[in-house]
């Protein structure tokens, strides 16, 4: 006997047998398959990490650099146990220096003592993401402090081909992350720098790369290294007259998106698990906690955005004990809390599948309601929403009834977690106003989560 039933309220039919039409902007398959990664770290590791510096003045030596015991694949390891399904790695930060050994550069791990200068930190790194099953992104900020051309023409060549070396010998590069970063050079000079040549670039040679900057043109910046999106948070993002840096729209409209935006330019959320980017080792009381972690989750993932989370190796070239810790710890609250959906028995097949092609296909003419109904009363205090992104991003208000309680919400997109003090009843019902028309729920789910964990 199933111990749930559902009541789907104003459904359109129709539209759960044939195939919507599209609407623009809609995600590419690239970026579906980012968004599904949802929770990845970030490794912040340079000469910074043995000089203390969160910013390198690029004038370091290279022999500064020397982690003693450096093993890509502990980190792989953490990262799996964690549930990260990838990892960026700072290739080159603002200092200049490079974590392989590039030909455009005099300033990397072949100049330096680490492995008599035979080193390769991104070599290492992929091959241990590959044998991991994670993806491996890179980071490489275009700022150089160390780069005799920056702040001349040349040095936009000289930053094409270190783009090129990296997607040519350590890819599949999954995910490029720009930082829009722009300070003089060691000639005293900015750079101009030629974003559309790089966006063709990286087209052109790796085009499954998603690109990560303040504007994209894949991913965005959320606004803020907090690792929070917005209650409202759209996938749309108008770009036109913007750049990354300085040129960037407000961190307002990054944190928000815009809602009648022209382009699929969804945010990334990313934050360290330490005070500082770099590793520190008078931080490492410093750790965020599990708890700490899982709120973060709840403010990024949990309101349609993807987590990057910083976790930075140490000088010997390994992931700490705190901070791996912490990362099982965030993990077993994860597991616990979304183990068991009290609602899987009484859906639909389309609200239960995992699959975001699928869906229930709400009524457009009118108001809107899915009712999920217990046969018996249960407790809960956690509802998880979807989207078909696929086909665009449409909710810009719904409400959640639980009895005489209402709950509002305003964007869904590919995920909405939303927490609230634990209630026992026998039903609750997602209601959708007239106004938002044709909207498409792949996913719902119903938990019962630990009452110190429900967002603040």
């Amino acid at each position: 006997m199933k111990v749930f039933s559902l009541i789907l309220v104003f459904i359109c039919l129709k539209g759960l047998t044939q195939t919507p039409k599209r609407h623009n902007p809609v995600p590419t398959k690239q970026q579906l398959a980012w968004h599904k990664m949802e929770f990845y770290l970030f490794t912040h590791f340079g000469p910074n990490t043995f000089t203390d510096k969160e910013w390198g003045e690029g004038t370091e030596a290279e022999d500064i650099f020397n982690p003693t015991n450096l093993n890509c694949r502990q980190w792989c390891r953490v990262a799996k146990a964690a549930g990260a399904k990838g990892i960026i790695i700072t290739a080159k930060h603002h200092d200049g220096f490079c974590l392989w050994p590039s030909k455009y550069s005099a300033h990397t791990v072949r100049e330096s003592k680490w492995k008599n200068g035979k080193g390769d930190v991104l070599k290492e790194l992929s091959e241990a993401c590959k044998d991991y099953g994670l993806k491996f992104g890179v980071y490489i900020s275009p700022w150089d402090r160390n780069h005799p051309k920056y702040g001349t023409p040349e040095y936009n060549d000289v930053f094409v081909n270190m783009m090129k070396e990296i997607l040519s010998n350590y890819g599949p590069i999954w995910e490029l992350w720009w930082d829009g970063a722009n300070g003089e050079g060691p000639n005293g000079k900015k750079q101009v720098y030629d974003w559309d040549r790089f966006k063709r670039t990286i087209k052109t040679i790796s085009p499954n790369t998603v690109i990560f900057s303040d504007v994209g043109p894949h991913i965005r910046w959320v606004g803020n290294e907090k690792g929070i999106a917005n209650q409202t948070n759209w996938n749309y993002l108008d770009t036109v007259g913007f750049t990354p840096g300085a040129g960037a729209p407000p961190v307002d409209t990054l944190n928000r998106g815009n809602v009648n935006g022209k382009t699929w330019i969804p945010a990334e959320c990313d934050v360290s698990i330490r005070p500082g980017w770099f590793y520190h080792k008078e931080e490492d009381d410093n750790v965020k906690t599990p708890e700490q972690l899982f709120e973060l989750y709840l403010k990024s993932v949990g309101r349609g955005a993807n987590l990057l989370l910083n976790v930075p190796p140490d000088r010997q070239g390994l992931i700490s004990r705190n901070d791996s810790a912490a990362l099982i710890g965030f993990k077993k609250l994860r597991d616990k809390s979304f183990q068991t959906n009290l609602a899987k028995n009484s859906l639909a097949p389309q609200l239960k599948d995992g699959n975001d092609e699928t869906f229930v296909h709400l009524n457009k003419s009118g108001s809107s309601k899915l009712t999920v109904r217990f046969i018996k009363p249960v407790q809960l205090n956690c509802i998880v929403l979807q989207e078909a992104i696929p086909y665009g991003q449409k909710t810009s208000e719904f409400s959640l009834i639980i009895g005489k309680k209402e709950f509002k919400g305003t964007t869904i997109g590919h995920k909405r977690i939303l927490t609230f003090p634990t209630l026992t009843t026998d039903q609750f019902t997602i209601a959708i106003p007239a106004q938002v028309g044709e909207l498409k729920i792949s996913e719902v789910a119903a938990y019962l989560i630990d009452e110190h964990l429900i967002e603040k």
